[in-house]
Formats: structure tokens, C-alpha cells, sequence
């Protein structure tokens, strides 16, 4: 409500100058200059009354800005009689601060779409009914019917047999995605196809959309340092104006050119370039999936030197795939993978999920199995097809066949095998790893181009893996075994050399990304602790949305400085002219007014950045704990 009074009241005061000047014109058209000069004079006061409570208000808050010079202005004309001049400069003032709040709006648009579209109620499954619950009422575990057209109000998991949700408002993904039964499902994504029902896993309050919202709305309270740079210009700026303008009266005896010189100083491009840019950039970012949580974020986002890498779940897909099928009796791969998976649909174990996925995948018709005994961590027993079959580690099924230890295949480091029995007998092994994500050398190198000159990984695994995993990757140096504590060592100590950048999606890798000058988490699948540490969140499980992150940051960085520069650059131009008595007060008020909307429109520009290099989707998910060979 009082963002909407501001707004009316800054509409409020347009209209007023407004039609203060255009009615004075005509009555000064109309031979009646005396009566024009009273009602500019009129149409200038609650501009200049409502700009003198703002500096009041700013000084009593300790800053000192621009809008003294527009005060100086104003007041200067109408004690010398040039009223014309004075209700120029108020249109152009109210008309300034009119077009920053249309600008800022319309840069916050895809941000403003996403609370927009906060979902109040749910429909619930109670009793054999349905019924609508408030979004605080949902607990995990209860079931809930998403309808056509619905958006997913909490984070759950789908509990019918498919899904059609789109998730561009999110990830900025154009192509909706298809989810199986059993599949995580974010809230904030809209179901695109038929109804279907949603196991929910967390509480609203605790769900990635709530999260998102809560970033959102943090990053548009926030102040970037080059916005608080352009405050400590400003001081400089308002001496500058003042001795040009005191020199000019000085030297000439002409108060008028002084005044002249205070018309053309209003320094709305100061005021307006660098806000409306950033916000620009962040609005632009957040539409690729790249929530930046402030300008202030943004800003240091373009100045980064060097970019600290997690492993499991940034570098890599974090979930095991299939690398190759071993075969010991003769069986086809596909139907040793059938088997496989069969069993392990009964099992949580991440690698068995992963074993289902890839059978899936293959579009393997899995029969359910009977008789099944888990013992977590090992593996799983049971019949399918009438076949006894034994799934887990390669000692686990060795011991309940009586098949020699050892006499297995021999994986990279860091892979993990899978061995499945049928009858008693050995049928085979699934070779599995955590696959490097696709494009990762590209991304890596364009953000080389963007001027990461130190690329490095920090992870906790061992120093085999990480040294195979990244061994055609050119990283400037692999740090392996860290824990948390040391992953803040590393990044403590390369900062002070350059600004840094870490990024990680799992719960120890919070601590870094807060010591980190950016922190940036694979929010899609990551560790909520991750996200909450980190100053940017990758909504979409894409790395490659790094590289064009840091395009839209310094690209909107660029674009607020260039329009700062212009700005100021054309308006002591002015003042200089208007000094040496080639601008009227009138003619300087014009002329600043071009200026403000050229300044204005080319930090807009921002809203249309447009970063290379957009990948293929890219997948992720938890490791499972069993022993690599």
C-alpha cells in the first residue's frame, strides 16, 4: 500500500507541473504573461515542496543526494523571475521520478510474476474426499490433487503413475517436463497436463518456492555498493554545480547564468542510471533461472577473479548411470539391467533408484518382485519371473552364492559396482559412476573468456576421484579430502588476492559459500542450508547457467556505468555552456530533460541482455553410499 501511495503521489505531482506548464503557455500565447508567470509559479510549489521534505528527509538519514541541486534549481528561477524555467525543471523532476518508478516496475516484472503466482490454498485428499486446505494446514505426507493448470503449492513427490509440469517460471525452461511416479516435483511449477497427485515432503513455509519468494523479495530490498557509489558521487558532483554555477554569477555579474547552470546540473542520470541497471540485471537473470539475491550481489558478481568449484552435484551429475554391463552368463545387458531393476524398485537406495531410472530409460518393462528382503546398504533378495535374484554390492551377492571374492571387474576411481545373481548363479555387474556433466569443459573455458583468470575444485572425496574426474578440464589446481572448515581455509585465503566465488550444493559447502564474496548454490536439488548461505541460486540444474550469470552481471554493470558517465559527462557540458551564457535557463531545462530519457532508456537496455551458450538440461541427484572399487 504505501509503494502505490508513493506512486500516486509521483503521478499526482507530474499532472500538477504538467498542467501548470501547458496551461501557462497558452496563457502566454494568449498575451496574458503576467497571469502565465503565476500559474508556472503555482504549478512549481508542491513539486519543490514534496522535493524539500525528500531532502529532509534524506539528511536526517545521514545522506546527502542529488535532489538538492533540483531544490536549488527550482528555487534559484523563481526568485529571479524566470518562472518558464522553473516549471520546466519540475516536469522534468516529477516527470524523472515518474519514469524511475514506470523503469524499476518494469525491470521487476518476471520478479513480480513469481509472487503473483504464490499459491494460497490446496486441494487435499481427506476421508475419501477432497477438500481445500490453507497452504500452513499441509503437513508431509498428506496427498494432494494438483489439477490442470494448478501450481504446485509445496514440494512433494508425484503419486501418480505420470506428470506434465512447466517449470519455466522457475528455470526459465521453455519445454515442459514429464515426471514418473515417485519423481520430485518443485513447488512453483505449474501442472500443464492432466491432474495428478502429489505425496507432499515439506511444509509450505519449507518448500523451494517459499524459499524463491523469500530471495525475491530480498533482492529488491537490497542496495548495491555501485548504487551507494553513485550517493558518494553525488557530493562531488553538488560542488562541482555549485562553484561552476557561483563562478559564473561571479565573474559575469548575470544571476541568470547562474541559474542556467543549476537547470542543466538536475542530475536525474545519477540518480536513476544505476538502480534501474542492476535491477534490470537481476529481473534478467532471474529469467534464465539465476536468482541473484540484491543488486549488491549482482555488482560483485561482475568483479569476480577467481571461481572455487564443488564436485559431487556441481561438477558432476551427483548420481550414479550406467557406464557399462558386465556380463557373466551369457544374458543380454538389457535384460541383466531388467532383472536389476525389478528388484530394486522396492528400495529407497539411491543407486537403486538410479537403476531404475536407467532402466526406464531404456523403456524396460519391470515386472514386480515377490518375496523381497532388504537389508539397507547391501542389497536386496527376492524373485522375479519365478527367478531368484540377488541385487547389491559385489561382496554381498559373492557371500549368498558362494562366488569367489574379488572375481569382479575392475572399475575407475570412484565407480561402483552393482552385481546381480539369478538362481545362484552370477548373471553380471552394473558398472556405475557419477558422470561429469555435459559441456562442463565449455562452460569452463567461456568463463575463462569472461575473465576467471584461477579455476579451482574443492571437494571432500578422495584425491583419485577428483583428480580423474577433472583431468582434461585444465583447473588451475584440485584440492581433495577438505572438510568444511577447510573448504573456508581456501576460500579465506584466495580472497585475498581477488574476489571470490564459490559454488557447491551440499549441506558442507554452506560455510564456504558464506565466506565466499559470491556464493553460488545448485538450488534445484541442493542442500536448503546451501541456498540460504549463498548470494546467488542456480534454479535450474544447469552449471552452465553460471557462465551466463556472470555475462548479465558485468553486462548490466557495464551498462549502468556507461549511462552514469554519459550522463554526468553531457550535463557538465551543459552547465559549462550555460556558464559562458550559450543556454538560457529554459533552453538548459530541455536540454537536461533529453539527457534524463536518454540515460534512462539505455540503462533499460539491461532488461535485454541476452547470454550465449543456452546447453541442454542436465540431471542430478544424491550418491549412493557403497564401496567404489
Amino acid at each position: 500500500m504505501q509503494q502505490t501511495t508513493s506512486d500516486r503521489l509521483k503521478t499526482a505531482l507530474l499532472l500538477v507541473s504538467v498542467g501548470g506548464l501547458l496551461s501557462g503557455l497558452a496563457l502566454y500565447f494568449n498575451g496574458r504573461s503576467d497571469i502565465a508567470s503565476i500559474v508556472w509559479f503555482v504549478g512549481v510549489v508542491p513539486v519543490l515542496a514534496a522535493l524539500v521534505i525528500e531532502i529532509i528527509r534524506s539528511l536526517w538519514q545521514g545522506e546527502v543526494g542529488l535532489d538538492i541541486v533540483a531544490a536549488l534549481s527550482m528555487t534559484a528561477a523563481l526568485v529571479f523571475g524566470e518562472t518558464l524555467a522553473a516549471a520546466v525543471v519540475a516536469v522534468m523532476y516529477s516527470g524523472g521520478t515518474f519514469l524511475e518508478s514506470f523503469a524499476e516496475g518494469r525491470a521487476r516484472r518476471e520478479m513480480r510474476d513469481l509472487l503473483s503466482r504464490v499459491p494460497r490454498t490446496a486441494t487435499r485428499y481427506n476421508n475419501g474426499g477432497l477438500e481445500e486446505v490453507a497452504l500452513d494446514a499441509i503437513r508431509p505426507g498428506d496427498l494432494l490433487l494438483i489439477r490442470q493448470g494448478d501450481v504446485v503449492p509445496v514440494d512433494g513427490t508425484v503419486a501418480s503413475d505420470d506428470a506434465f509440469v512447466d517449470t519455466s517460471a522457475l528455470t526459465g525452461e521453455s519445454l515442459p517436463a514429464r515426471l514418473a511416479r515417485g519423481a520430485d516435483a518443485m513447488s512453483g511449477a505449474t501442472n500443464a497436463g492432466e491432474p495428478f497427485d502429489l505425496t507432499a515432503t515439506r511444509l509450505a513455509e519449507d518448500s523451494t518456492y517459499a524459499g524463491i519468494v523469500r530471495l525475491v523479495e530480498e533482492a529488491q530490498r537490497a542496495k548495491a555498493p555501485m548504487a551507494r557509489l553513485a550517493d558518494r558521487w553525488s557530493l562531488g558532483f553538488l560542488v562541482v554545480t555549485v562553484t561552476i554555477a557561483f563562478a559564473a554569477w561571479w565573474f559575469t555579474g548575470d544571476p541568470i547564468r547562474a541559474v542556467a547552470v543549476l537547470v542543466v546540473a538536475t542530475p536525474c542520470p545519477l540518480i536513476l542510471a544505476v538502480p534501474v541497471a542492476l535491477v534490470a540485471g537481476l529481473s534478467r537473470a532471474a529469467h534464465f533461472g539465476i536468482l541473484i539475491k540484491g543488486a549488491g550481489a549482482l555488482e560483485t558478481m561482475a568483479r569476480i577473479g577467481t571461481l572455487i568449484l564443488d564436485k559431487t552435484g556441481t561438477l558432476t551429475v551427483g548420481r550414479p548411470q550406467i557406464v557399462s554391463i558386465d556380463s557373466r552368463d551369457g544374458r543380454a545387458g538389457n535384460d541383466i539391467l531388467r532383472l536389476a531393476a525389478a528388484m530394486d524398485q522396492v528400495s529407497q537406495h539411491p543407486v537403486a533408484q538410479a537403476v531404475v531410472a536407467a532402466a526406464k530409460a531404456r523403456e524396460l518393462a519391470l515386472p514386480l518382485p515377490s518375496e523381497v528382503t532388504e537389508i539397507p546398504g547391501e542389497g536386496v533378495t527376492g524373485h522375479v519371473e519365478g527367478h531368484k535374484v540377488i541385487v547389491g554390492g559385489a561382496d554381498f551377492v559373492a557371500q549368498r552364492i558362494g562366488h569367489p571374492a574379488g572375481d569382479h571387474p575392475t572399475g575407475a576411481a570412484g565407480s561402483v559396482l552393482v552385481a546381480i545373481a539369478v538362481d545362484g548363479k552370477m548373471a553380471g555387474h552394473l558398472v556405475m559412476a557419477d558422470p561429469l556433466r555435459d559441456g562442463t569443459g565449455t562452460m569452463l573455458a567461456r568463463l575463462r573468456r569472461e575473465g576467471i583468470t584461477r579455476i579451482l575444485l574443492a571437494t571432500g572425496d578422495r584425491a583419485a576421484v577428483a583428480e580423474r574426474i577433472t583431468k582434461d578440464l585444465g583447473l588451475d589446481r584440485v584440492h581433495a579430502g577438505l572438510t568444511p572448515d577447510m573448504k573456508v581455509q581456501l576460500v579465506l585465503a584466495e580472497r585475498k588476492s581477488r574476489p571470490v566465488m564459490m559454488v557447491g550444493d551440499g549441506v558442507n559447502d554452506a560455510p564456504a559459500l558464506a565466506a565466499a564474496d559470491v556464493g553460488v548454490a545448485m538450488g534445484a536439488r541442493g542442500a536448503a542450508a546451501s541456498a540460504e548461505a549463498a548470494d546467488v541460486v542456480l534454479l535450474v540444474d544447469r552449471v552452465d547457467r553460471l557462465a551466463q550469470g556472470i555475462e548479465i552481471a558485468r553486462r548490466a554493470r557495464r551498462i549502468a556505468v556507461q549511462s552514469v558517465v554519459a550522463g554526468i559527462g553531457l550535463s557538465v557540458a551543459g552547465m559549462i555552456a550555460a556558464a559562458f551564457g550559450y543556454l538560457t535557463p529554459v533552453q538548459g531545462a530541455l536540454l537536461q530533460e533529453v539527457i534524463d530519457v536518454a540515460v534512462i532508456l539505455n540503462a533499460l537496455r539491461a532488461l535485454w541482455i541476452e547470454p550465449s551458450g543456452m546447453g541442454a538440461p542436465q540431471g542430478t541427484s544424491p550418491d549412493r553410499k557403497q564401496a567404489p572399487v
